[in-house]
């Protein structure tokens, strides 16, 4: 009786910890407020990117992507056929839900720490940073010294001295 009670506790507890203290529409996006929300249904994951050993980026529904930050490095994530979301509501959410998946230790769950929707300018700056994506626009080289590219002084005033 004692761990059915703690059990429906847990539950209780975690459903409590998805909903929070804000209302959020189901765009994302908190009512009233700019902030983005920290949860994504299960069922509308379309897909994922790994960006390295601790960040993924998880593609929703309706063309949203999510940026996914793990709680510890994942050793062995980039070269897994497949990875499944552990969420005991059926929404993923930071701190209450986990990536599960084979790695180099076997059968792996860790949790996932943040949770947050990218705009389309965060998600390329997200995958430049990660070396993901090229920058389209390509920074000049530094000028390099150039033999025999002397500049003469043609002023008379300097060459009376």
């Amino acid at each position: 009786m004692l761990y059915k009670q703690m059990v429906i506790l847990f539950s209780l507890s975690v459903l409590l910890g998805c909903a929070g203290s804000d209302e959020t529409t189901e765009e994302g996006l908190e009512t009233g407020d700019s902030k983005r929300a920290d949860c994504i249904s299960r069922s509308s994951v379309r897909g994922y990117s790994v960006l390295d050993e601790s960040n993924l980026i998880i593609e929703g529904s309706g063309r949203r992507n999510y940026h996914a930050t793990l709680r510890r490095p994942a050793r062995g994530l980039r070269s897994t056929n497949g990875i499944a979301f552990d969420a005991p509501t059926g929404r993923i959410c930071a701190r209450f839900a986990d990536i599960t998946f084979r790695g180099d230790m076997g059968l792996e769950s860790i949790g996932i720490e943040s949770l947050r929707q990218l705009s389309t300018e965060e998600l390329e700056d997200l995958l430049i940073r990660f070396g993901k994506k090229e920058p389209e626009i390509k920074q000049t080289p530094a000028p390099r010294e150039v033999k025999g590219a002397e500049v003469e002084e043609l002023d008379p005033a300097a060459q009376s001295d």
